[in-house]
């Protein structure tokens, strides 16, 4: 059996405490013989700030870009409010993305059949519900430059951030979305802003042209404000849905509240594939590091063991082991487990690690 080498990076807030239930999980996979696993911990975000001053250190980068897939907890908080922009807990994560080149970044929003009702729309809406975001990821605003904060004559201020895309960054991110497509319902929706921006207007050019490649793959273009609205209105419209940093970081967070709570969903983001087959990936739940809820064991593990579903799928190939895996997190919801944040009003909730421990049952049920 091949043991592959994975980076954990727990963060801060609850990232520690999720991760642990991944950590249960690996060991679990191990002793069944499903997959085996090498792991290494280092520091990300604040608590990298606190130990070394920064919030990714270089010998930490070396470790994640030698590891075969890396998995983040969550980074942020209050704490660090006040330190400097360019040490920012989430400066580490980007440069995690950018210096490893993950310009892709998948994000499904699936409703869970048991977590229906638990949405803020109504059930025949959310049911069935299986998007798979598409963002790119190390363009755009977050990374444009000039990017700064100017004092004006007069004393006042100006701020810029720069959109930037180029054609390769489009075209690359596109081929992402096509041949996923091509896995599920074979249709791609692009959101972009092409009425009232030039970025946009070449997003939609590209799109459109790289589009001639899979004549087997419907798409649709649609004005990301139009789209968010359509999230909400009639989101199983949607399949794979492929847009810009911006764009994506704002309608994934929308799709993601469609399926009743941040808790429930992964992500993985992708560089690209290299010349033996392999790439650089790292794989973090959607949500944030909640401090208010951190060391209280009641923060919802499932998008962190989701990720490490997505990395067996999406990094080491072992689509059994990553479908056993989906198909324990539906089993434990089947049988009525729920962590306070999709536990019905009034009805008693399992902690963290309680949680991780049913996810961990159902593996063994499935296995018999």
């Amino acid at each position: 059996m091949t043991t592959y080498k994975l980076l954990l990076l727990p963060g801060d807030g609850i990232g520690p405490e999720v991760m642990a239930q991944v950590e249960t999980v690996i060991g679990f996979l191990g002793q069944a013989g499903i997959a085996a696993f090498e792991t290494e911990h280092d520091l990300v975000g604040g608590s990298a700030i606190d130990a070394h001053g920064v919030a990714l250190t270089d010998a930490a980068l070396a470790r994640a870009d030698a590891a075969d897939a890396v998995l983040l907890g969550a980074v942020g908080g209050p704490k660090w409010a006040d330190v400097a922009y360019e040490i920012r807990p989430e400066s580490g994560l980007l440069r995690l993305r950018k210096d490893l080149g993950l310009f892709a970044n998948l994000r499904p929003a699936i409703c869970y059949p048991a977590l229906a009702d638990a949405s803020a729309l109504k059930r025949e809406l959310v049911e069935g519900l299986d998007i798979m975001i598409v963002r790119e990821l190390t363009g755009g605003v977050y990374f444009g430059e000039p990017k700064e904060i100017t004092t004006l004559p007069d004393g006042s201020k100006r701020a810029v951030d720069t959109q930037v895309y180029t054609t390769g960054e489009i075209e690359r991110i596109a081929h992402v979305a096509f041949d996923l497509a091509r896995k599920r319902s074979g249709r791609v929706a692009s959101a972009e802003k092409h009425n009232v921006m030039k970025s946009g207007v070449l997003w939609k050019e590209v799109v459109t042209r790289v589009h001639a490649e899979y004549t087997d793959v419907a798409l649709e273009h649609v004005l990301a404000d139009n789209c968010a609205m359509q999230l909400v209105r009639r989101p199983k419209q949607y399949d794979v849905l492929v847009t810009d940093n911006l764009f994506g970081d704002v309608l994934s967070d929308v799709a993601a509240m469609l399926t009743g709570s941040l808790g429930m969903l992964p992500s993985a983001s992708l560089g690209a594939v290299d010349d033996k087959g392999s790439r650089k990936a790292l794989y973090e739940p959607v949500h944030g590091s909640a401090p208010d809820i951190a060391g209280r064991d009641i923060a919802n593990p499932l998008a962190m063991i989701g990720s490490l579903a997505m990395a067996l799928r999406y990094s080491f190939g072992l689509g059994e082991a990553a479908d056993l895996l989906d198909g324990a997190i539906t089993d434990a919801l089947a049988s009525g487990a729920r962590t306070r944040d999709i536990a019905a009003e009034g009805a008693q909730a399992l902690g963290t690690a309680g949680m991780g421990d049913a996810v961990v049952a159902a593996l063994k049920a499935r296995i018999g």
